[in-house]
């Protein structure tokens, strides 16, 4: 029987979070690589399928049986892990594949590691490449392209340890808003695809995990249609009575229908990030974020309306827009506090290839990490990768440490808290999610010391 090894490598950010966390909050900030659970789904039993996520550990490989085949999935900040993996097991005469976001967006970069790249979604093709490898013909490049959702066989979610506190699943894929600094519209299209009902609850019930994280880019969509299959799904999920909480991504529209919410809630939603991106008018219309530049919007109000039905809100914004200057990290903490979100999520705009945000930059040449692909390390959102118009290095990462500083304080946890218990919403989740967030953002604000003194000559 051949042996398939799938592996998702060390992300830079989650090994930071591992060594320095404790194990049970750390449980909180490392998710599930479910492009490995799906294409894992996608093999034939006459394969024997492992997964390893190196974010809970690295182990010895060698001790491992010897694989026929290594699949590798990146993200852009774990592609000099994955290349350096590549190469042990390419040593050792194993071919290698590679697939996930940054491979398809640098497609000549990751081949010149690996012996094959998938492109785009993998459904289509992982068949063709399984057979190629049992001939030993594999191709360079296979273009995956876009999915039919509804031949999609579920995730494979036995194949990891119970060590995670979400399990994952998807519903949707694909996102027509295309804002200026994202990629999964270059990579799963514009066009919204669902996946049927019965298939999305009976994954869920597969999952061993309580609560899970759907990972959908916006689980609601942007049409009056997306929003309709999204009430059927909450429908379908609370007549299922599966005994799952979930979080989710969504738009700020989550908020201005009712039955949404309510139905929401029913199904086992306890809460949802949603991109604020930018506090001022300006910043909105220079992301492209049109949801949240509607002239009637009121977001406290948007954000209470969903906090009424025990839903969490994680707010989250960007420091580093064109039109971002001095005191942008407390005008983003000044404005989550404001909105009422429960835990804020601030990251630095990162040029990912692939987005718009990126040709722009190049052009400019305001890339300023730009030693590939060791300098793909610090593309995790959480460390100034580019040159700001407005902010220097030493500017950009003070103003997300005063943002961090001025929101996570001990009083407004407590605060946060003893109105949680008060409103019986979810207070422990809260509190773990606030101090994570907290002790996380206190060990970055440490490593942007080491940061400025190794990169900083390049800005």
């Amino acid at each position: 029987m051949p042996r398939l090894l799938l592996i998702n490598p060390s992300n830079p950010l989650a090994t930071m979070v591992r060594a320095s966390h404790s194990r049970w909050s750390r449980r909180y900030r490392v998710w599930k690589p479910l492009g490995l659970l799906v294409l894992a789904g996608l093999t034939p039993p006459e394969w024997e399928t492992s997964i390893v996520d190196e974010n809970l550990g690295v182990p010895d490989y060698q001790a491992l049986p010897r694989p026929d085949l290594v699949g590798l999935t990146a993200f852009t900040s774990q592609a000099g892990r994955a290349y350096q993996l590549a190469a042990q097991f390419r040593g050792l005469g194993v071919p290698v594949i590679i697939g996930g976001i940054h491979a398809s967006m640098c497609r000549e970069e990751a081949g010149a590691y690996v012996d094959a790249v998938v492109t785009g979604e993998a459904e289509g093709v992982w068949g063709a490449v399984l057979a190629d490898v049992r001939r030993g013909h594999l191709k360079p490049t296979y273009e995956g392209g876009m999915a039919d959702l509804s031949q999609a066989p579920p995730a494979r979610h036995d194949l990891l340890p119970p060590r995670y506190a979400f399990g994952a699943l998807q519903t949707t894929r694909g996102c027509p808003l295309s804002c200026s600094f994202c990629s999964v519209t270059a990579f799963n299209g514009a066009r919204y695809r669902q996946r049927p009902l019965a298939d999305v609850v009976r994954e869920f019930r597969l999952i061993q995990e309580k609560r899970v994280f759907v990972v959908d880019d916006n689980i609601i969509g942007t049409a009056p249609a997306h929003i309709t299959r999204a009430k059927e799904l909450f429908r379908a999920l609370a007549e299922a009575d599966l005994g799952k909480q979930w979080v989710a991504q969504t738009t700020i529209n989550f908020a201005d229908d009712e039955e949404l919410l309510e139905l929401a809630a029913k199904a086992g939603c306890i809460g949802v990030f949603i991109g604020f991106e930018s506090p001022t008018p300006e910043g909105l219309a220079e992301v492209g974020k049109k949801f949240n530049l509607r002239k009637d919007r009121d977001f406290p109000a948007s954000v209470r309306r969903i906090q009424k039905h025990n839903m969490m809100v994680v707010g989250s914004f960007v420091i580093g827009l064109d039109v971002d200057e001095e005191g942008i990290g407390q005008k983003v903490a000044h404005a989550a506090g404001r909105y009422g979100v429960d835990n804020l999520n601030v990251l630095f705009l990162t040029p990912f290839p692939g987005t718009r945000l990126w040709d722009k930059m190049e052009a400019e040449e305001r890339i300023a990490l730009g030693r590939f692909p060791e300098d793909w390390r610090y593309y995790t959102l959480t460390y100034p990768v580019a040159r700001y118009r407005r902010l220097s290095l030493q500017g950009a990462i003070d103003e997300m440490i005063a943002c961090n500083r001025t929101f996570y304080t001990m009083p407004r946890i407590i605060r946060k808290l003893a109105g949680d218990v008060r409103r019986a919403r979810n207070p422990l989740f809260s509190l773990v999610s606030n101090l994570s967030s907290r002790r996380n953002s206190r060990l970055l604000a440490k490593a942007y010391a080491g940061f400025r003194r190794e990169e900083g000559v390049r800005f």
